[in-house]
């Protein structure tokens, strides 16, 4: 029997499709951090501003197409019915998994990127001042794609257009727009009652900030207060969620 032996996870994706999970969770505590940076949202969004036509393209599965090395194929290994499996390519759930792609991108359009693609993870973005430069970007992108046999998700195409979702955000050829569907989610959130409900509240952060810099520093206590609670509830004595009338009333604001 291996080493690492976890469950599968079966999650469920925005596309209301499920995809199979490995609970990795004792594996990646054992390995190492890949310190390899990931790119600057902020710096993304600027990048892609400004530009006449968009092309929005995604990865499909996009883990999976980075084949594991022989060596370590049996730490992926996880327990089904009948049988224990392991997986010949990157599954996701890996600590690194991520990181590793965003690696491989960079190598793979080291000649496009920042000049006529963006590209966060397996989230790509054509663009082009005309149709006829876009139509040449587009093909200068499908070259590289064919080169290091890379496959897209044809459900998640988006070509020649003004506008798109782009990681969470509304992207347009004058800047980015909240995306309504996240804004209603945020809208709707009812006040914590959990630690995790504190982490998910506190995880919209990164998503807000982009539009509201200056009035976003009047919720700081907010922020702030829901780092304190999350470093208190994670003490072993602490098992009470402290949410006052005053953390209430600065997330009604929010």
């Amino acid at each position: 029997y291996p080493t690492w032996l976890p469950n599968m996870v079966m999650v469920r994706m925005s596309s209301e499709k499920w995809r199979m999970c490995t609970d990795f969770t004792d594996l990646n505590k054992a390995y190492p951090k890949d310190s390899y940076p990931l790119p600057n949202i902020d710096c993304l969004f600027d990048g892609a501003s400004g530009y006449e036509l968009l092309s929005f393209m995604d990865a499909y599965s996009g883990y999976n197409q980075i084949q594991m090395h022989p060596t370590n194929e049996d730490k992926t290994a996880f327990i089904a019915d009948h049988a224990n499996y392991c997986y010949k390519v990157m599954p996701f759930g890996l600590k690194n998994a991520g990181t590793t792609y965003q690696r491989l991108m960079d190598k793979v359009f080291m000649n496009q990127l920042g000049r006529n693609v963006e590209a966060y993870v397996n989230d790509m973005v054509v663009k082009s001042m005309s149709v006829d430069r876009h139509l040449d970007d587009l093909h200068e992108l499908f070259d590289t794609i064919g080169k290091y046999q890379l496959k897209l998700n044809p459900e998640k195409f988006s070509f020649g257009v003004q506008a798109g979702k782009f990681l969470d955000f509304l992207l347009t050829h004058r800047g980015i727009k909240a995306n309504l569907d996240k804004c209603v989610t945020i809208i709707n959130m009812r006040s914590p009652t959990t630690l995790k409900e504190v982490q998910q509240l506190a995880g919209e952060w990164p998503f807000c900030r982009v539009f509201s810099r200056r009035r976003l520093i009047r919720h700081y206590h907010f922020f702030n207060v829901s780092r304190r609670i999350i470093v208190s509830l994670r003490r072993p004595n602490v098992r009470r969620l402290s949410w006052n009338s005053r953390s209430h009333s600065r997330r009604c604001q929010f």
